[in-house]
């Protein structure tokens, strides 16, 4: 028995160490997706290990097991397979929120079957911690995928909502502190309502973040879910998810952070505070006006520039649109023209999203720079083109005080020289704030799908021969 555990044990730590090479090798393009399969090989090898585990015992438990296996892999290969590449944010959100799900469903069997005679205080009160934090990361990613999805309103109010939160939020951990205090004799009753307020209160507290937090919100989940994992190994003394718990609640903790930097805002604002929507939006007026532009004059400015910008959004996202973006970025190259693509940290609806999807396009990761990584060359670039991006190129962020996104760093798009912005139609970004860079005196509008409009440039410059 000592020999099988001390093996089990050292295969769990070769797992634990696979995965933070693997979240270590994510963090590069290059490299992320061998870190990517890394990963997947230490998952692998603590599930096939958990099978020999002296406690998994009897045909009914391993055909549990199996079939868990089989169900949860076989819906994540087809999810994963037909989910468009648009989708991606509300996928994560959905498989996030699966992850504290299951650390809370671990909670509730634990704390169900507690023996009073050796159940630990200290351990029944990380369980429920754990239970606590699964919850809130499960409903409160399920609301997000709602959100993302378009299922539901983007933001959600009612009167008195923060307190009624709060309300809930305290009951909740008094019955949470009964349970820990419970020395193992846990009422049913008591942890049901546990479970069904931490349930709500995850829902009622992402029910008014708008969804130009999303970013954040879906990182901050991120964490949760890590941390909850981590708690459930301790409990169940389980080496591999005490340390990717661990792993995974500080890189979420990290990436929260990054994201919130990128937005100037403070976590308190994203949960406590409206960001946009309807009562939201720029006070300044907007000065100027919206001037078209057709796809052969377009062709014609970028074909002959010397240096061209592209900053891709979420509209690029919605009209598949990476792929022509970077067949026109081949063709500007081929006439010698410097082609470069600026990132915002929260572009898209996801950390990473607008990189995800040039890679799939093909576009070299040399190409591809970051906010604080390509800010300043706006002003030497002949023509910057906004394709789907909104919120993170709007210069009232750098002017209006009394502006939702004041103080937010964004690209500055509207110090190039010309700038054209492929835009389907003249409504306000996910925020709901009007952007001034529209309205700029070097600025023009390509109205149309953004896939289109990209075919017409592409069109218009083969054209110059």
């Amino acid at each position: 028995m000592g020999a099988v555990m001390t093996l089990i044990n050292i295969a769990y730590f070769v797992a634990a160490i696979l995965f933070i090479v693997g979240l270590k090798q994510m963090s590069s393009p290059t490299t992320a997706r061998r870190g990517i399969l890394w990963a997947g090989v230490g998952m692998v090898l603590a599930t096939v290990v958990t099978f020999a585990h002296p406690e998994i015992e009897g045909a009914v438990n391993y055909l549990l097991i199996i079939l868990g296996i089989a169900i949860g892999g076989g819906l994540a290969w087809w999810s994963g397979k037909k989910v468009a590449v648009t989708d991606m944010p509300q996928m994560i959100a959905l498989y996030n929120g699966m992850g504290g799900g299951a650390a809370a469903g671990i909670g509730a069997i634990y704390l169900l079957q507690a023996d009073p005679e050796t159940a630990s205080n200290v351990v029944l009160a990380i369980a429920v911690l754990g239970s606590l934090i699964g919850s809130v990361a499960f409903s409160g990613s399920m609301v997000a995928f709602a959100k993302l999805q378009g299922l539901m309103d983007k933001t959600v109010y009612f009167p008195a909502q923060q307190w009624a939160n709060l309300g809930v939020f305290v009951v909740t951990l008094l019955l949470g502190l009964s349970l820990a205090l419970s020395g193992g004799d846990v009422n049913g009753l008591v942890l049901l309502l546990f479970f069904v307020l931490a349930l709500a209160f995850g829902i009622m507290m992402t029910l008014p973040i708008g969804g130009a937090d999303m970013p954040v919100v879906i990182s901050l989940y991120n964490a949760l879910t890590g941390l909850a994992v981590g708690f459930k190994g301790f409990v169940l003394d389980n080496p591999a998810l005490m340390i990717a718990g661990v792993v995974v609640g500080a890189a979420g903790t990290l990436l929260t952070q990054l994201m919130a930097k990128a937005m100037n805002r403070k976590l308190s604002n994203v949960l406590f505070k409206q960001f946009g929507g309807s009562t939201g939006g720029a006070t300044e007026e907007v000065a100027g006006s919206l001037k078209p532009i057709e796809a052969p004059d377009a062709g014609i400015m970028m074909a002959f520039a010397n240096k061209v910008i592209i900053v891709p959004g979420y509209g690029m996202a919605v009209a598949q649109a990476q792929h022509k973006i970077w067949e026109l970025t081949q063709l500007l190259l081929d006439r010698g023209v410097a082609v470069k693509f600026a990132i915002h940290p929260v572009a898209g609806r996801m950390p990473g999203h607008m990189n995800v999807l040039l890679a799939e396009a093909g576009v070299p990761y040399d190409l591809i720079y970051d906010l604080d990584e390509i800010n300043n060359e706006f002003k030497t670039a002949d023509v910057a083109v906004v394709i789907g991006a909104n919120d993170v190129v709007n210069p009232i962020a750098r002017t209006d005080p009394d502006s939702p996104i004041y103080g937010m760093p964004i690209l500055n798009a509207d110090q190039a020289k010309n700038v054209i912005v492929i835009k389907r139609g003249r409504g306000a970004g996910f925020s709901g704030i009007e952007n001034h860079l529209f309205y700029a005196d070097n600025t023009r509008m390509l109205y149309g799908d953004g896939q289109k409009a990209a075919s017409d440039l592409i069109a218009a410059v083969k054209e110059l021969g």
